[in-house]
């Protein structure tokens, strides 16, 4: 604490001190009514804070991720409260989720997004290799089966399997480059089939 907070300190602490003791002064004949109304007003507050901290998490359940507009042949995606779009797709039958990254190549999988999809990583021949902000990762290269995206459906899918440590999988543009049109516009995903 440097000396111009200090006084500063002193001035909030005497200045709470009073408003609490004339609040006590004016309602000291309803104390009882009095600590009741504040217990209410602090249970508020505390709902507002706790609704303002689970929000991401609440708004994850309440927020739809991908939707396929009908009588048209569009997904669209919203953007989602960490900024970015994610799309579920269905790989050999297995809903996986994937971060949509127009930066990246490939579609690439974490190992174990690759098992759920029925990949077996030790019959993989991890020759490649990736910079990522983790450092140089081993990366395999393989085909997914089939690969769906609400009612699109690619077969013979070309994907990488990163096996470094990843928290998910990344969809990049050897993917989305498959659909007729990609835009973003408004804090939506449009991709047109």
């Amino acid at each position: 604490m440097d000396n111009g907070e200090l006084p500063r300190l002193i001035y909030l602490v005497l200045l709470g001190t009073a408003v609490a003791g004339w609040f006590i002064a004016e309602n000291r004949n309803s104390l009882g009514k009095t600590a009741r109304a504040a217990l209410v007003w602090g249970m508020i507050f505390l709902g507002f804070v706790a609704g303002y901290g689970l929000w991401e998490d609440v708004s994850r359940d309440l927020v739809p991720r991908q939707a396929v507009l009908e009588d048209q042949s569009v997904i669209e995606v919203p953007r989602q409260g960490d900024g970015h779009f994610h799309l579920t797709l269905r790989l050999n039958g297995e809903p996986i989720e994937f971060l949509v990254d127009t930066g990246a190549t490939d579609m690439v999988l974490s190992l174990a997004d690759a098992e759920r999809a029925g990949l077996d990583p030790d019959n993989l021949a991890f020759l490649g290799s990736a910079r990522t902000a983790n450092g140089t990762v081993p990366t395999a290269f393989t085909r997914v089966d089939e690969v769906a995206l609400g009612p699109v459906v690619f077969n013979n899918v070309r994907a990488a399997v990163n096996g470094g440590e990843m928290r998910g999988s990344l969809l990049g543009m050897s993917f989305l480059s498959q659909f007729e049109r990609l835009e973003i516009e408004d804090n939506t995903l449009r991709l047109s089939y």
